[in-house]
């Protein structure tokens, strides 16, 4: 099955009775809060919360929510909490790690640490947002918005790998992989085109399809590409967008949920367990759709 949507990916998970338990670290934040609130209420998640527990039951208090309902340690140290959580990861106390009132820095370290942490081998921590598409009724994902800050070639293919493997979870048997620029032909004075013309060039076997350079409106709309005479099998039709930076690409997600509205989640990719990577500016809509993409990523990969 190949979601097309947040609310497909809901009712999937919510009729085969799949639940997963969420450590929500720096949980006194309303919004990442609410997000667990609602994913328990719908009956997909339980919480493990850690942070300030008087600033925890204050905001569940206002949510009118039951405290009882969750385990609440009184973490108020970022070190502590960030710590904390990769431990109840690896042992299996939680499923899901998910940032709340905390700073990335601080809740990335213990994930990458090189022996407690959550990201196995010459694996590549990546983000890849996951946004509706409205205009084809569809989901798309973007690569790299947050964390990878100038990805050399090497790194990019990781990113597509990365945002690949996503993409099967959510059902892509082929995924088409639509590599950005600011236009559609290789210029040697933009070296984001030389690069997307050597992915393209890549052998990636059966499964995934590269081409670019692509300016993003001949990567999303088959008329404008055939305007420019792009007829490759990626334009118009692409799957992912892999962005030539984190300035594109953290540009693109705010752009999609500030001028679009569109929904949209964020995932920290390439870890051995789920991890929710999403801004502290984000909606709580965001992170809960964040969350379903989590418990669809923890239940396909069990």
């Amino acid at each position: 099955m190949e979601f097309r949507s947040f609310t497909e990916i809901e009712d999937f998970i919510v009729s085969g009775g799949i639940r997963k338990k969420i450590v929500l670290c720096g949980a006194d934040d309303e919004a990442a809060l609410e997000a667990v609130v609602n994913a328990k209420r719908a009956g997909v998640a339980d919480g493990l919360l850690l942070g300030d527990e008087q600033g925890i039951r204050s905001l569940l208090h206002r949510m009118e929510e039951a405290s009882e309902g969750y385990e609440i340690l009184d973490m108020p140290g970022e070190k502590e909490a960030s710590e904390a959580a990769v431990a109840f990861m690896r042992e299996g106390r939680a499923d899901i790690e998910m940032k709340g009132k905390m700073p990335s820095t601080e809740y990335l370290l213990p994930i990458m640490h090189p022996i407690d942490g959550l990201l196995p081998g010459d694996a590549l921590l990546s983000e890849v947002t996951v946004f509706y598409y409205p205009d084809q009724n569809r989901l798309m994902f973007a690569t790299d918005c947050a964390l990878n800050i100038s990805p050399t070639l090497k790194e990019k293919e990781k990113l597509i790998r990365n945002a690949a493997d996503l993409a099967g979870i959510f059902g892509f048997e082929k995924v088409k992989v639509a590599v950005i620029s600011a236009l559609e032909s290789v210029n040697p004075a933009i070296p984001s085109t030389l690069e997307a013309r050597d992915l393209a060039s890549m052998d990636w076997g059966e499964n995934i399809i590269v081409a670019g350079p692509f300016a993003l409106d001949n990567a999303l709309d088959e008329a404008t590409a055939r305007d420019k005479g792009i007829t490759n099998e990626v334009a118009g039709r692409a799957d992912i967008l892999l962005m030539p930076d984190i300035c594109a690409g953290n540009v693109f997600h705010k752009c999609i949920h500030y001028f679009g509205h569109i929904q949209n989640a964020s995932i920290a990719y390439g870890t051995s367990k789920p991890i929710v990577f999403t801004s502290r500016s984000d909606s709580a809509e965001q992170k809960y759709f964040s969350i379903l993409t989590a418990i669809l990523q923890s239940y396909k990969s069990s």
